[in-house]
């Protein structure tokens, strides 16, 4: 046999063993799963609530199927970059750090996609377009009801309704309020609401100052709002006058104003909204300041659970350890969600002391109110005012013995 021949015939056996290697591998049947990758449609679409939500997949199942990097053509790292980051956004990958405890380790949060619909949606939705519903109704009302003047018109004298400090401490929390609304407003409404009028980069600029003055202002609204309370707690406790003053209307619906004193029965709501509501937005937001050392939703839902709160609302138990993002995430919504209704609250409060009332704004204008305004709202406390600096001028007269 011939070089040539040999040759010829080895080149042969060698293309018949390849042939039959591939008509063997096309017989068997392929096992292995093929996961699908998802496209940004489907992610997207999750995250605007359509369609099944994506189940996490086992991390060390994914990196024992990649390919050896030994090898010329294997992966290089094991798991690629896109089952690195879902595992983390899952929880299932083995974060390690060297301090900061738990919370340390959430780099992603699955959970926070329901805070975010919830904030983007209802929250957002209910909030604005219910201040656009109270500013619609003071409208309506103005001009089917108009401006409440004073009956007897202005008198040539005037009666001190608030002195500095009282007036001082009311400017401090309405000045303070104002701010962290409106800067509190910008930063829900700024992606969808001011981007698109002034871009991206001008809102980047306006966002983090808002934010800045947010956090700081923050501190004056909770010393008005001290304030506030103690000058004027021990006037705002209910009394039977409360009751006629609602009885009738309190002058603003119908003729004639009923008997009060220093604060009727409506300040008097005003003043515990702004407390109480006020009081809460306070707490919410030193927690969000001081997630990690002032967390407030895991101890309520506890306490909430064991009184069987949920039970009655035909809910599961609520969530008792919550991690320093799920905290934030609820103390956020709770935060936004009674801002928006003391802002109404207050948009009436503003309504009555500037255009609904004539001369009302002077008291915490100028501190000193028309007399024949004063008669006429509150009657009781000019009569407690009178009788004092009556007693006053008869204690002066009076001869020392």
């Amino acid at each position: 046999m011939t070089f040539l021949t040999r040759i010829s015939l080895a080149l042969a056996l060698s293309l018949a063993a390849s042939l039959g290697a591939m008509a063997q591998t096309a017989e068997t049947p392929q096992t292995e799963t093929v996961v699908p990758r998802q496209t940004l449609e489907d992610i997207l679409a999750r995250q605007a609530g359509e369609g099944p939500a994506r189940e996490p997949r086992d991390f060390g199942t994914v990196t024992d199927r990649a390919a050896d990097i030994s090898g010329q053509l294997g992966t290089l790292g094991g798991a690629s970059d896109a089952e690195v980051w879902e595992a983390l956004r899952f929880g299932t990958a083995d974060v390690r750090v060297s301090a900061g405890g738990p919370q340390a380790r959430v780099v992603m949060q699955e959970g926070g996609m329901w805070w975010r619909a919830v904030r983007e949606g209802p929250l957002a939705t209910y909030g604005g377009y219910g201040l656009l519903a109270v500013i619609a109704l003071l409208a309506v009302f103005f001009l089917l009801r108009g401006r409440i003047r004073i009956e007897h018109g202005f008198s040539s004298r005037k009666i001190l309704r608030f002195n500095a400090i009282e007036r001082f401490g009311h400017w401090l929390l309405a000045g303070s309020f104002i701010l962290l609304g409106i800067t509190g407003l910008i930063t829900l409404f700024g992606r969808k609401g001011l981007i698109p009028l002034i871009g991206k980069d001008a809102y980047a600029t306006l966002a983090g100052y808002s934010k800045w003055v947010h956090d700081n202002v923050g501190w004056a609204f909770i010393a008005g709002l001290v304030l506030v309370f103690l000058f004027w707690v021990l006037h705002n406790l209910p009394n039977r006058t409360d009751l006629v003053w609602f009885a009738k209307g309190g002058g603003i619906v119908g003729k004639g104003h009923p008997p009060a004193k220093k604060f009727n029965g409506g300040q008097k709501i005003i003043f515990w909204a702004v407390i109480l509501l006020g009081g809460s937005i306070a707490a919410s937001g030193l927690s969000l300041l001081f997630p990690f050392e002032l967390p407030m939703f895991a101890a309520t839902f506890a306490k909430l659970n064991a009184i069987g709160v949920p039970g009655l609302l035909g809910m599961e138990a609520f969530p008792e350890q919550l991690a320093a993002q799920e905290e934030m995430q609820y103390a956020q919504l709770w935060h936004s969600t009674v801002a928006f209704v003391l802002m109404g609250i207050i948009l009436a409060h503003i309504y009555i002391g500037t255009i609904g009332m004539q001369g009302a704004f002077d008291a915490m204008g100028e501190g000193e109110v028309d007399l024949n305004w004063a008669k006429e709202h509150h009657s009781l406390w000019v009569e407690e005012v009178e009788a004092r600096e009556a007693a006053g001028k008869g204690a002066s007269a009076t001869p020392a013995e």
